[in-house]
C-alpha cells in the first residue's frame, strides 16, 4: 500500500520540522501518498499515561476514529515513534475485547470499530513496494558514510504492542541505509533510551544517557547517528554542544557526530540539497560531514576507475603477448614444414 492516513503529531511543524520536510520530499518522488487526518489531536505521549490511563487511550482513539470515518480503508501512519506507540497502544486496547471497544467509544463519544491498522513511517518504508520505489530513485549513493541506526525505546517496545522488528537488534532502518549506499555499523545502543522528557526534568541525571549513546556510536566507527524519533533527534542534536562543553572541561575529546532523520538521508540519495530536506536547520552542524563523505566517495570512485583502467591495460598486454607467442609458434611450424620439404 502506498497511501495512508497520516497522523502528523505535535512536533511536525516545530521541533520535528526536518522530519516533515524530508518525508514530504521523499514521499512526493516515490508516489507515497499521505493524507492528513482532519482535526487530529495530540496523542498524549507519555504525559497522558502518567496523568490518566483512560486519557492515554482516549486521545489517540479520537484521531483513529476520525481517520476511520473520514479516510475509510486507509491504515494510519505515524512518523513520530512516540505517536506511533501511543496510537498502537490505544488500538491494541480497543481490539482486546468487545468490552474494551465499547469503553473506548464511551470515552471519545464517537463511533469507532478499530478497523484501521497503525504503522510507523519506518515500517511503511520497508514494505516491498516502497523499498523498490526508493531504490529506483537513488541517483547519489551515500558511499563512505558510516551510520549508527538509532531506533530508541519507543519504536519496537513493548513488542506485544508495537509488533515491529526485533526488540533487541532491529534491522529495518539499517536495511534502508544499505539501500541508499550508506554503511550501518554494529553497535550496542540501537534501542537504548535517550532520556526522553527527563532531559528537561532532571538534566543532571539524564545527560549521561545521551553521552553514552554518542560514546558507543563513536567507539564503533560511526560518522553519524540516524533516527526516526523527533524527541530522540531533539535530545541528541540539541544537547551535543552542551555535552561537548562539559567533556572539554573534563579534558575529554568532544564529539563531532551529526544526527539525521532516515528520511533526510534518503532524500539526499535522491539528489536533494541539504536545505531541501531540512538538514540546514539542525543544531549541530550536519552539512560538512556529508560534503567530506561525498568527496571520499568520488575519490573512491576515481580509484575504482583507475584500477579498472589498469586491469584493462594488463589484460590487453597479456592478450598481446599471447597473440605474439601464437604468431611465433606458427612461424616456427611453417619454417619446420618448409625445411622438411627440402
Amino acid at each position: 500500500m502506498m497511501k495512508y492516513a497520516n497522523f502528523p503529531g505535535c512536533s511536525a511543524e516545530t521541533t520535528g520540522k526536518s522530519f516533515t520536510v524530508s518525508t514530504k520530499y521523499v514521499s512526493e518522488r516515490i508516489g507515497f501518498e499521505l493524507v492528513d487526518i482532519p482535526d487530529w489531536n495530540c496523542c498524549g505521549t507519555s504525559a497522558a499515561s502518567l496523568t490518566s490511563p483512560e486519557l492515554a487511550i482516549a486521545l489517540p482513539a479520537r484521531s483513529l476514529a476520525i481517520a476511520e470515518r473520514e479516510l475509510p480503508g486507509l491504515d494510519v501512519v505515524a512518523a513520530c515513534a512516540g505517536c506511533f506507540r501511543s496510537l498502537k497502544t490505544s488500538l491494541a486496547f480497543a481490539r482486546e475485547s468487545d468490552e474494551n471497544l465499547e469503553h473506548v467509544r464511551e470515552l471519545i463519544d464517537m463511533p469507532y470499530n478499530a478497523e484501521a491498522n497503525v504503522v510507523s513511517l519506518l515500517e511503511a518504508f520497508v514494505s516491498d513496494d516502497v523499498r523498490s520505489s526508493i531504490a529506483e530513485h537513488v541517483t547519489r549513493e551515500l558511499r563512505c558514510l558510516k551510520v549508527a541506526c538509532y531506533y530508541g525505546c519507543a519504536m519496537v517496545r513493548p513488542a506485544e504492542v508495537c509488533d515491529f522488528d526485533d526488540v533487541e537488534d532491529p534491522r529495518s532502518m539499517d536495511e534502508l541505509m544499505e539501500l541508499i549506499g550508506a554503511e550501518p555499523v554494529d553497535w550496542a545502543f540501537k534501542t537504548e533510551c535517550c532520556g526522553a522528557a527527563q532531559q528537561m526534568a532532571i538534566p543532571k541525571q539524564a545527560r549521561p544517557m545521551i553521552e553514552r549513546i554518542f560514546e558507543n556510536a563513536a567507539a564503533n566507527g560511526a560518522d553519524c547517528i540516524v533516527t526516526s524519533c523527533p524527541l530522540c533527534m531533539l535530545n541528541l542534536d540539541m544537547r551535543e554542544a552542551e555535552i561537548n562543553r562539559a567533556r572539554i572541561a573534563e579534558g575529554k575529546k568532544p564529539f563531532d557526530i551529526p544526527c539525521y532523520y532516515f528520511t533526510e538521508l534518503i532524500g539526499l540519495s535522491f539528489g536533494a540539497e541539504p536545505a531541501e530536506v531540512g538538514i540546514d536547520i539542525h543544531f549541530h552542524p550536519a552539512e560538512m560531514l556529508l560534503l567530506r563523505r561525498e568527496l571520499d566517495a568520488l575519490e573512491a570512485q576515481e580509484a575504482d576507475l583507475a584500477a579498472q583502467a589498469e586491469e584493462r591495460r594488463k589484460k590487453a598486454e597479456i592478450a598481446a603477448r599471447i597473440a605474439q607467442k601464437k604468431a611465433e609458434k606458427a612461424k616456427k611450424a611453417a619454417e619446420s614444414e618448409k625445411e622438411a620439404k627440402r
